[in-house]
């Protein structure tokens, strides 16, 4: 399954929705979502244009069956445990069934469903989990929740300034389609997908607050100016002069401008942006001190209410391990981590952080994929005049005093350190891809995680809790939902795979069987019908006084759901990679591509070895072409999965 929506801490508390006034210097909606009722509007803050096509007779997102969700749940736990662990597992779900707390997780399951039915709410979900996995987290944003793509080199187009303005070009032009709503809708194989998360692409920041952030969404035809970091120095200038959108040479000729400053040409020595990288607590604080400070609260606002902010970083990588960690990371200065950010090298290759909070990854994929496809075609307007009266960029302008210099020294230095105990891993693999799969009769996304399944077994000689995405914007508001890739089947398909008395049609069956189990799963959590967030809203309905279920007390709870394999798979042919951070400290994070003829991995964790999981990767892809291609040499039977 494709898209980034990974699993992070649990809920805190909910309220109401805030709006503030529309103006041009002012949002035209900010949203506290871990205050965030969606009893508030039916639209939710939604056109009519075509892009919102079916979006009113989409359904609302279904509350699955009390007793189907407890009998799957308890099945995902069976490879992580003990016979003496599981079996008190099945002592608290049959509790929760049939025993001393049925009483309670049905009362649960009916506050559940009539949450989900309550006139005007569009998703009983959306609310609590914005605000648990997004704006109620409190750890750095990087590298736990933001992903980053690296674009493939465009040999045209081969230094920072002119690499950003032919990308600007193609995002203006998205942008166009988004925000007046002419947008093709995403369709899947039901119909429309939601598209509500699309208006939070451009103009739109997250703003740290406590206990939970909110995000902004600034009005489109009133802010045209653009955002450019350079070594930790802002500037800005407007994407449009005189009614007329800056061409790529004019916008190249602006960024070169920013270049030749010679402001800019030093570290600042008091970058700002590094604020952004702290704890979010601590960016809170952060960002009150610096805003009491006269004038700074117009200088963010210029950053907040920007069409997106383009970094361009001094640095000129080569490798693909070198241009991901710098897009992952950089040096933590010369970005603003709470919006959506082009970055590009002196040597012209460039990338896209996503700032993660309102959108998973499909929209921005297709923002990208869209660039790069459009611009390598020539497809996009890159406008023929280049004006002489162009306003000078102008340098943002921040005052700091003893509070704020000793918040931004403390911001680099825990940045620094966080990302120095971390590790990060490329397998741009190159022995096949989508296409010889499916010669297999195979689905690729279930072979590769068959491939991390048997990588991970090699490496531990063990099985763990494995998150992997699914979709779930068939439904109104919908984001995501967990696919427990570790199952009883891939666990048996590992086992013989390492077994040297196993048969290759042993090894195939069982390879049927962990594909079949793993299809099964992926479908029933993209309708809905998933574990995590099912018992996530049960949770949630606790009342005070009341005993929490012996189900969230059992130890394999809280194991089952730590996921010490995270993945996700975002797809483009046009993408050297893409990745993101792991979701807990004894666990990697794994992003995934699946191309025509190549498969691509981004491992990253806390220096447990990505190197060596990147090594029995490649061992593992490699077995399993090989145990099909000797198949069917013998003429076994093919695989119907």
């Amino acid at each position: 399954m494709t898209l980034l929506g990974l699993g992070r801490s649990q809920a805190r508390s909910s309220a109401s929705r805030i709006f503030q006034s529309a103006s041009p210097s002012k949002p035209i909606a900010a949203l506290a979502m871990s205050r965030y009722s969606s009893t508030s509007t039916k639209s939710g803050g939604i056109g009519n244009g075509p892009m919102y096509e079916g979006q009113s007779a989409m359904p609302h997102l279904p509350v699955p069956a009390l007793e189907q969700t407890l009998k799957k749940y308890l099945r995902t736990t069976v490879p992580h445990q003990t016979q003496e662990s599981l079996a008190k597992t099945e002592q608290a779900v049959e509790s929760a069934l049939s025993g001393a707390d049925a009483k309670l997780v049905k009362t649960l399951q009916q506050r559940l469903e009539d949450r989900a039915s309550k006139e005007g709410r569009e998703s009983w979900l959306s609310e609590w989990w914005n605000d648990a996995a997004y704006m109620a987290y409190r750890d750095p944003v990087v590298p736990y929740v933001s992903y980053f793509y690296a674009h493939k080199d465009d040999k045209t187009r081969r230094t920072g300034p002119k690499r950003a303005a032919g990308l600007l070009k193609a995002f203006l032009a998205f942008r166009r389609l988004v925000e007046t709503e002419q947008l093709a809708p995403e369709k899947g194989k039901t119909g429309p997908l939601c598209m509500r998360s699309y208006k939070w692409m451009f103009n739109s920041n997250r703003i740290p607050e406590k206990p939970s952030d909110t995000a902004v969404k600034y009005d489109w035809q009133a802010n045209n100016h653009l955002v450019v970091l350079r070594n930790g120095h802002f500037y800005e200038f407007d994407l449009i002069h005189n009614g007329q959108e800056l061409s790529e040479a004019e916008i190249e000729s602006q960024l070169q401008k920013i270049l030749s400053d010679s402001a800019s040409s030093k570290p600042a020595a008091q970058p700002i942006g590094a604020l952004s990288s702290n704890n979010r607590d601590k960016w809170t604080d952060s960002r009150k001190a610096l805003a009491s400070i006269p004038g700074n609260q117009k200088a963010l606002e210029r950053i907040d209410s920007s069409v997106i902010v383009v970094c361009l970083d001094e640095t000129a990588p080569v490798s693909i391990e070198s241009t991901a960690w710098g897009l992952w990371c950089g040096d933590g200065k010369n970005r603003f981590f709470d919006k959506q950010q082009i970055i590009t090298f002196a040597n012209g290759k460039s990338g896209f952080m996503g700032e993660h909070s309102m959108m998973d990854g499909t929209p921005t994929l297709r923002l990208n994929d869209f660039a790069l496809q459009a611009l390598q075609a020539g497809k996009i307007d890159l406008g023929s005049s280049n004006r002489t009266d162009l306003p000078v960029p102008k340098q943002i302008q921040f005052k700091t005093d003893k509070t704020v210099e000793a918040q931004i020294a403390e911001s680099i230095k825990a940045f620094d350190e966080l990302m120095g105990r971390h590790d990060l891993a490329i397998l741009d693999f190159q022995g096949y891809g989508k296409g010889a799969i499916k010669k297999f009769k195979c689905s690729p996304d279930a072979w590769v995680q068959m491939v991390i399944q048997l990588a991970y077994f090699k490496m531990y000689g063990k099985p763990c809790p494995t998150y992997e995405s699914a979709q779930t914007r068939k439904f109104k508001w919908g984001r995501t939902e967990t696919i427990r890739s570790a199952s009883v089947e891939s666990l048996a398909f590992c086992k013989a795979m390492e077994s040297h008395s196993a048969s290759d049609a042993e090894r195939y069956e069982k390879f049927q069987a962990a594909v079949k189990q793993h299809l099964s799963y992926a479908t029933a959590a993209a309708d809905g019908q998933g574990v995590d967030r099912h018992l996530f809203g049960l949770k949630k309905l606790l009342k005070e006084g009341e005993k929490l279920p012996a189900l969230y007390e059992d130890p394999a709870y809280g194991l089952s759901s730590t996921w010490k394999l995270s993945t996700s798979q975002i797809s483009s042919e046009v993408f050297a990679c893409w990745g993101f951070g792991e979701v807990t400290p004894e666990g990697f994070g794994c992003a995934y591509a699946i191309k025509e003829n190549a498969l691509t991995f981004t491992l990253t964790s806390l220096k447990l070895g990505a190197a060596d999981l990147r090594h029995y990767i490649n061992e593992a892809a490699l077995e399993l072409r090989d145990l099909h291609l000797r198949l069917q040499q013998n003429e076994a039977p093919k695989s119907k999965a």
